[in-house]
């Protein structure tokens, strides 16, 4: 679709516009987020109409017009052309997702990890997913996995209203239980010691929420999918970053562990990368 959208725009735009004013886009259900040069406000109606006319699915174009902030994810985002709406139905791994695309957070980008992870969860688990959002994780567990149960906990009220509606929508009532609040206050209160596995897919705050991750598992140990941030120029390597700062946080709790998978899921800007480690817990202090 990029290809046949820069052929379509050669013919009106420069060079250096074309490569400035859509070099990403995500589709959401029938909404795609495009990213505006500053230098080319002016043009985005323009491409927001080819990329629909590359792509009839989509009704809606947006543009971000303030970053992803603060403890609920959102940012403000911009109609550049089609319907004036902010809310779609979208379909991964055969489920389907209501999402408010501006007062929650989603990344169709990471399609492929939530279906990995549901695919490493065996039968009668319990997961604890810290930072839920809309469901994606717990739902693709649920419906890959007919056993077990997933506490579903997001700080966002928009994003654990969309979860409930998800978890209704794709029929997972007896197996993904949405949780309002704060993952750290939640686990401290209800979820000490009861996880075979915890998610935290929120890299801005993995490291801090680290030991409350390792608190929600059971005594005997189990896993924890660590998600990171991670600036690496040159020769760094981002992976091994992030395998070093963990570390460092595991060795001084005494917690035996194994990195038994890590890679990059994406770049995320230059020399910045989206980074996973899947930590086998194999020992927890006894008063842990």
């Amino acid at each position: 679709m990029r290809k046949r959208l820069r052929d379509k725009l050669s013919s009106t735009f420069p060079p250096e516009e074309l490569r400035n004013v859509y070099n990403s886009f995500d589709v959401i259900g029938d909404i795609a987020i495009i990213k505006i040069s500053p230098t080319n406000v002016a043009n985005g109606e323009a491409v927001a109409k080819q990329i629909m006319s590359v792509n009839r699915n989509i009704k809606t174009v947006l543009t971000p017009i303030t970053r992803i902030t603060g403890d609920f994810r959102v940012r403000e985002l911009k109609l550049l052309a089609g319907e004036n709406k902010k809310s779609t139905t979208h379909k991964e791994s055969g489920c389907k997702f209501k999402i408010e695309v501006e007062r929650c957070y989603f990344s169709p980008r990471l399609s492929y990890e939530h279906l990995r992870i549901a695919e490493l969860v065996q039968p009668d688990e319990t997961v604890v997913n810290m930072f839920a959002g809309v469901g994606c994780f717990s739902i693709i567990i649920a419906k890959t996995q007919s056993r077990g149960k997933v506490y579903s906990i997001d700080v966002n009220p928009t994003a654990v209203r969309c979860m409930v509606e998800n978890v209704r929508i794709n029929q997972v009532f007896d197996r993904v239980f949405p949780i309002l609040g704060d993952a750290r206050d939640i686990i401290k209160t209800q979820l000490q010691g009861v996880a075979d596995r915890v998610l935290m897919p929120l890299p801005e705050k993995a490291l801090d929420y680290l030991p409350y991750a390792l608190s929600a598992l059971k005594q005997t140990g189990g896993w924890i999918h660590y998600y990171d941030f991670q600036h690496a120029p040159g020769r760094e390597e981002p992976v091994e970053k992030t395998k070093l700062k963990v570390a460092q946080k595991l060795d001084t709790a005494d917690i035996g562990y194994i990195f038994a998978n890590s890679r990059v899921i994406r770049p995320t800007g230059p020399n910045w990368y989206q980074t996973v480690l899947d930590i086998q817990v194999t020992s927890l202090p006894s008063k842990f």
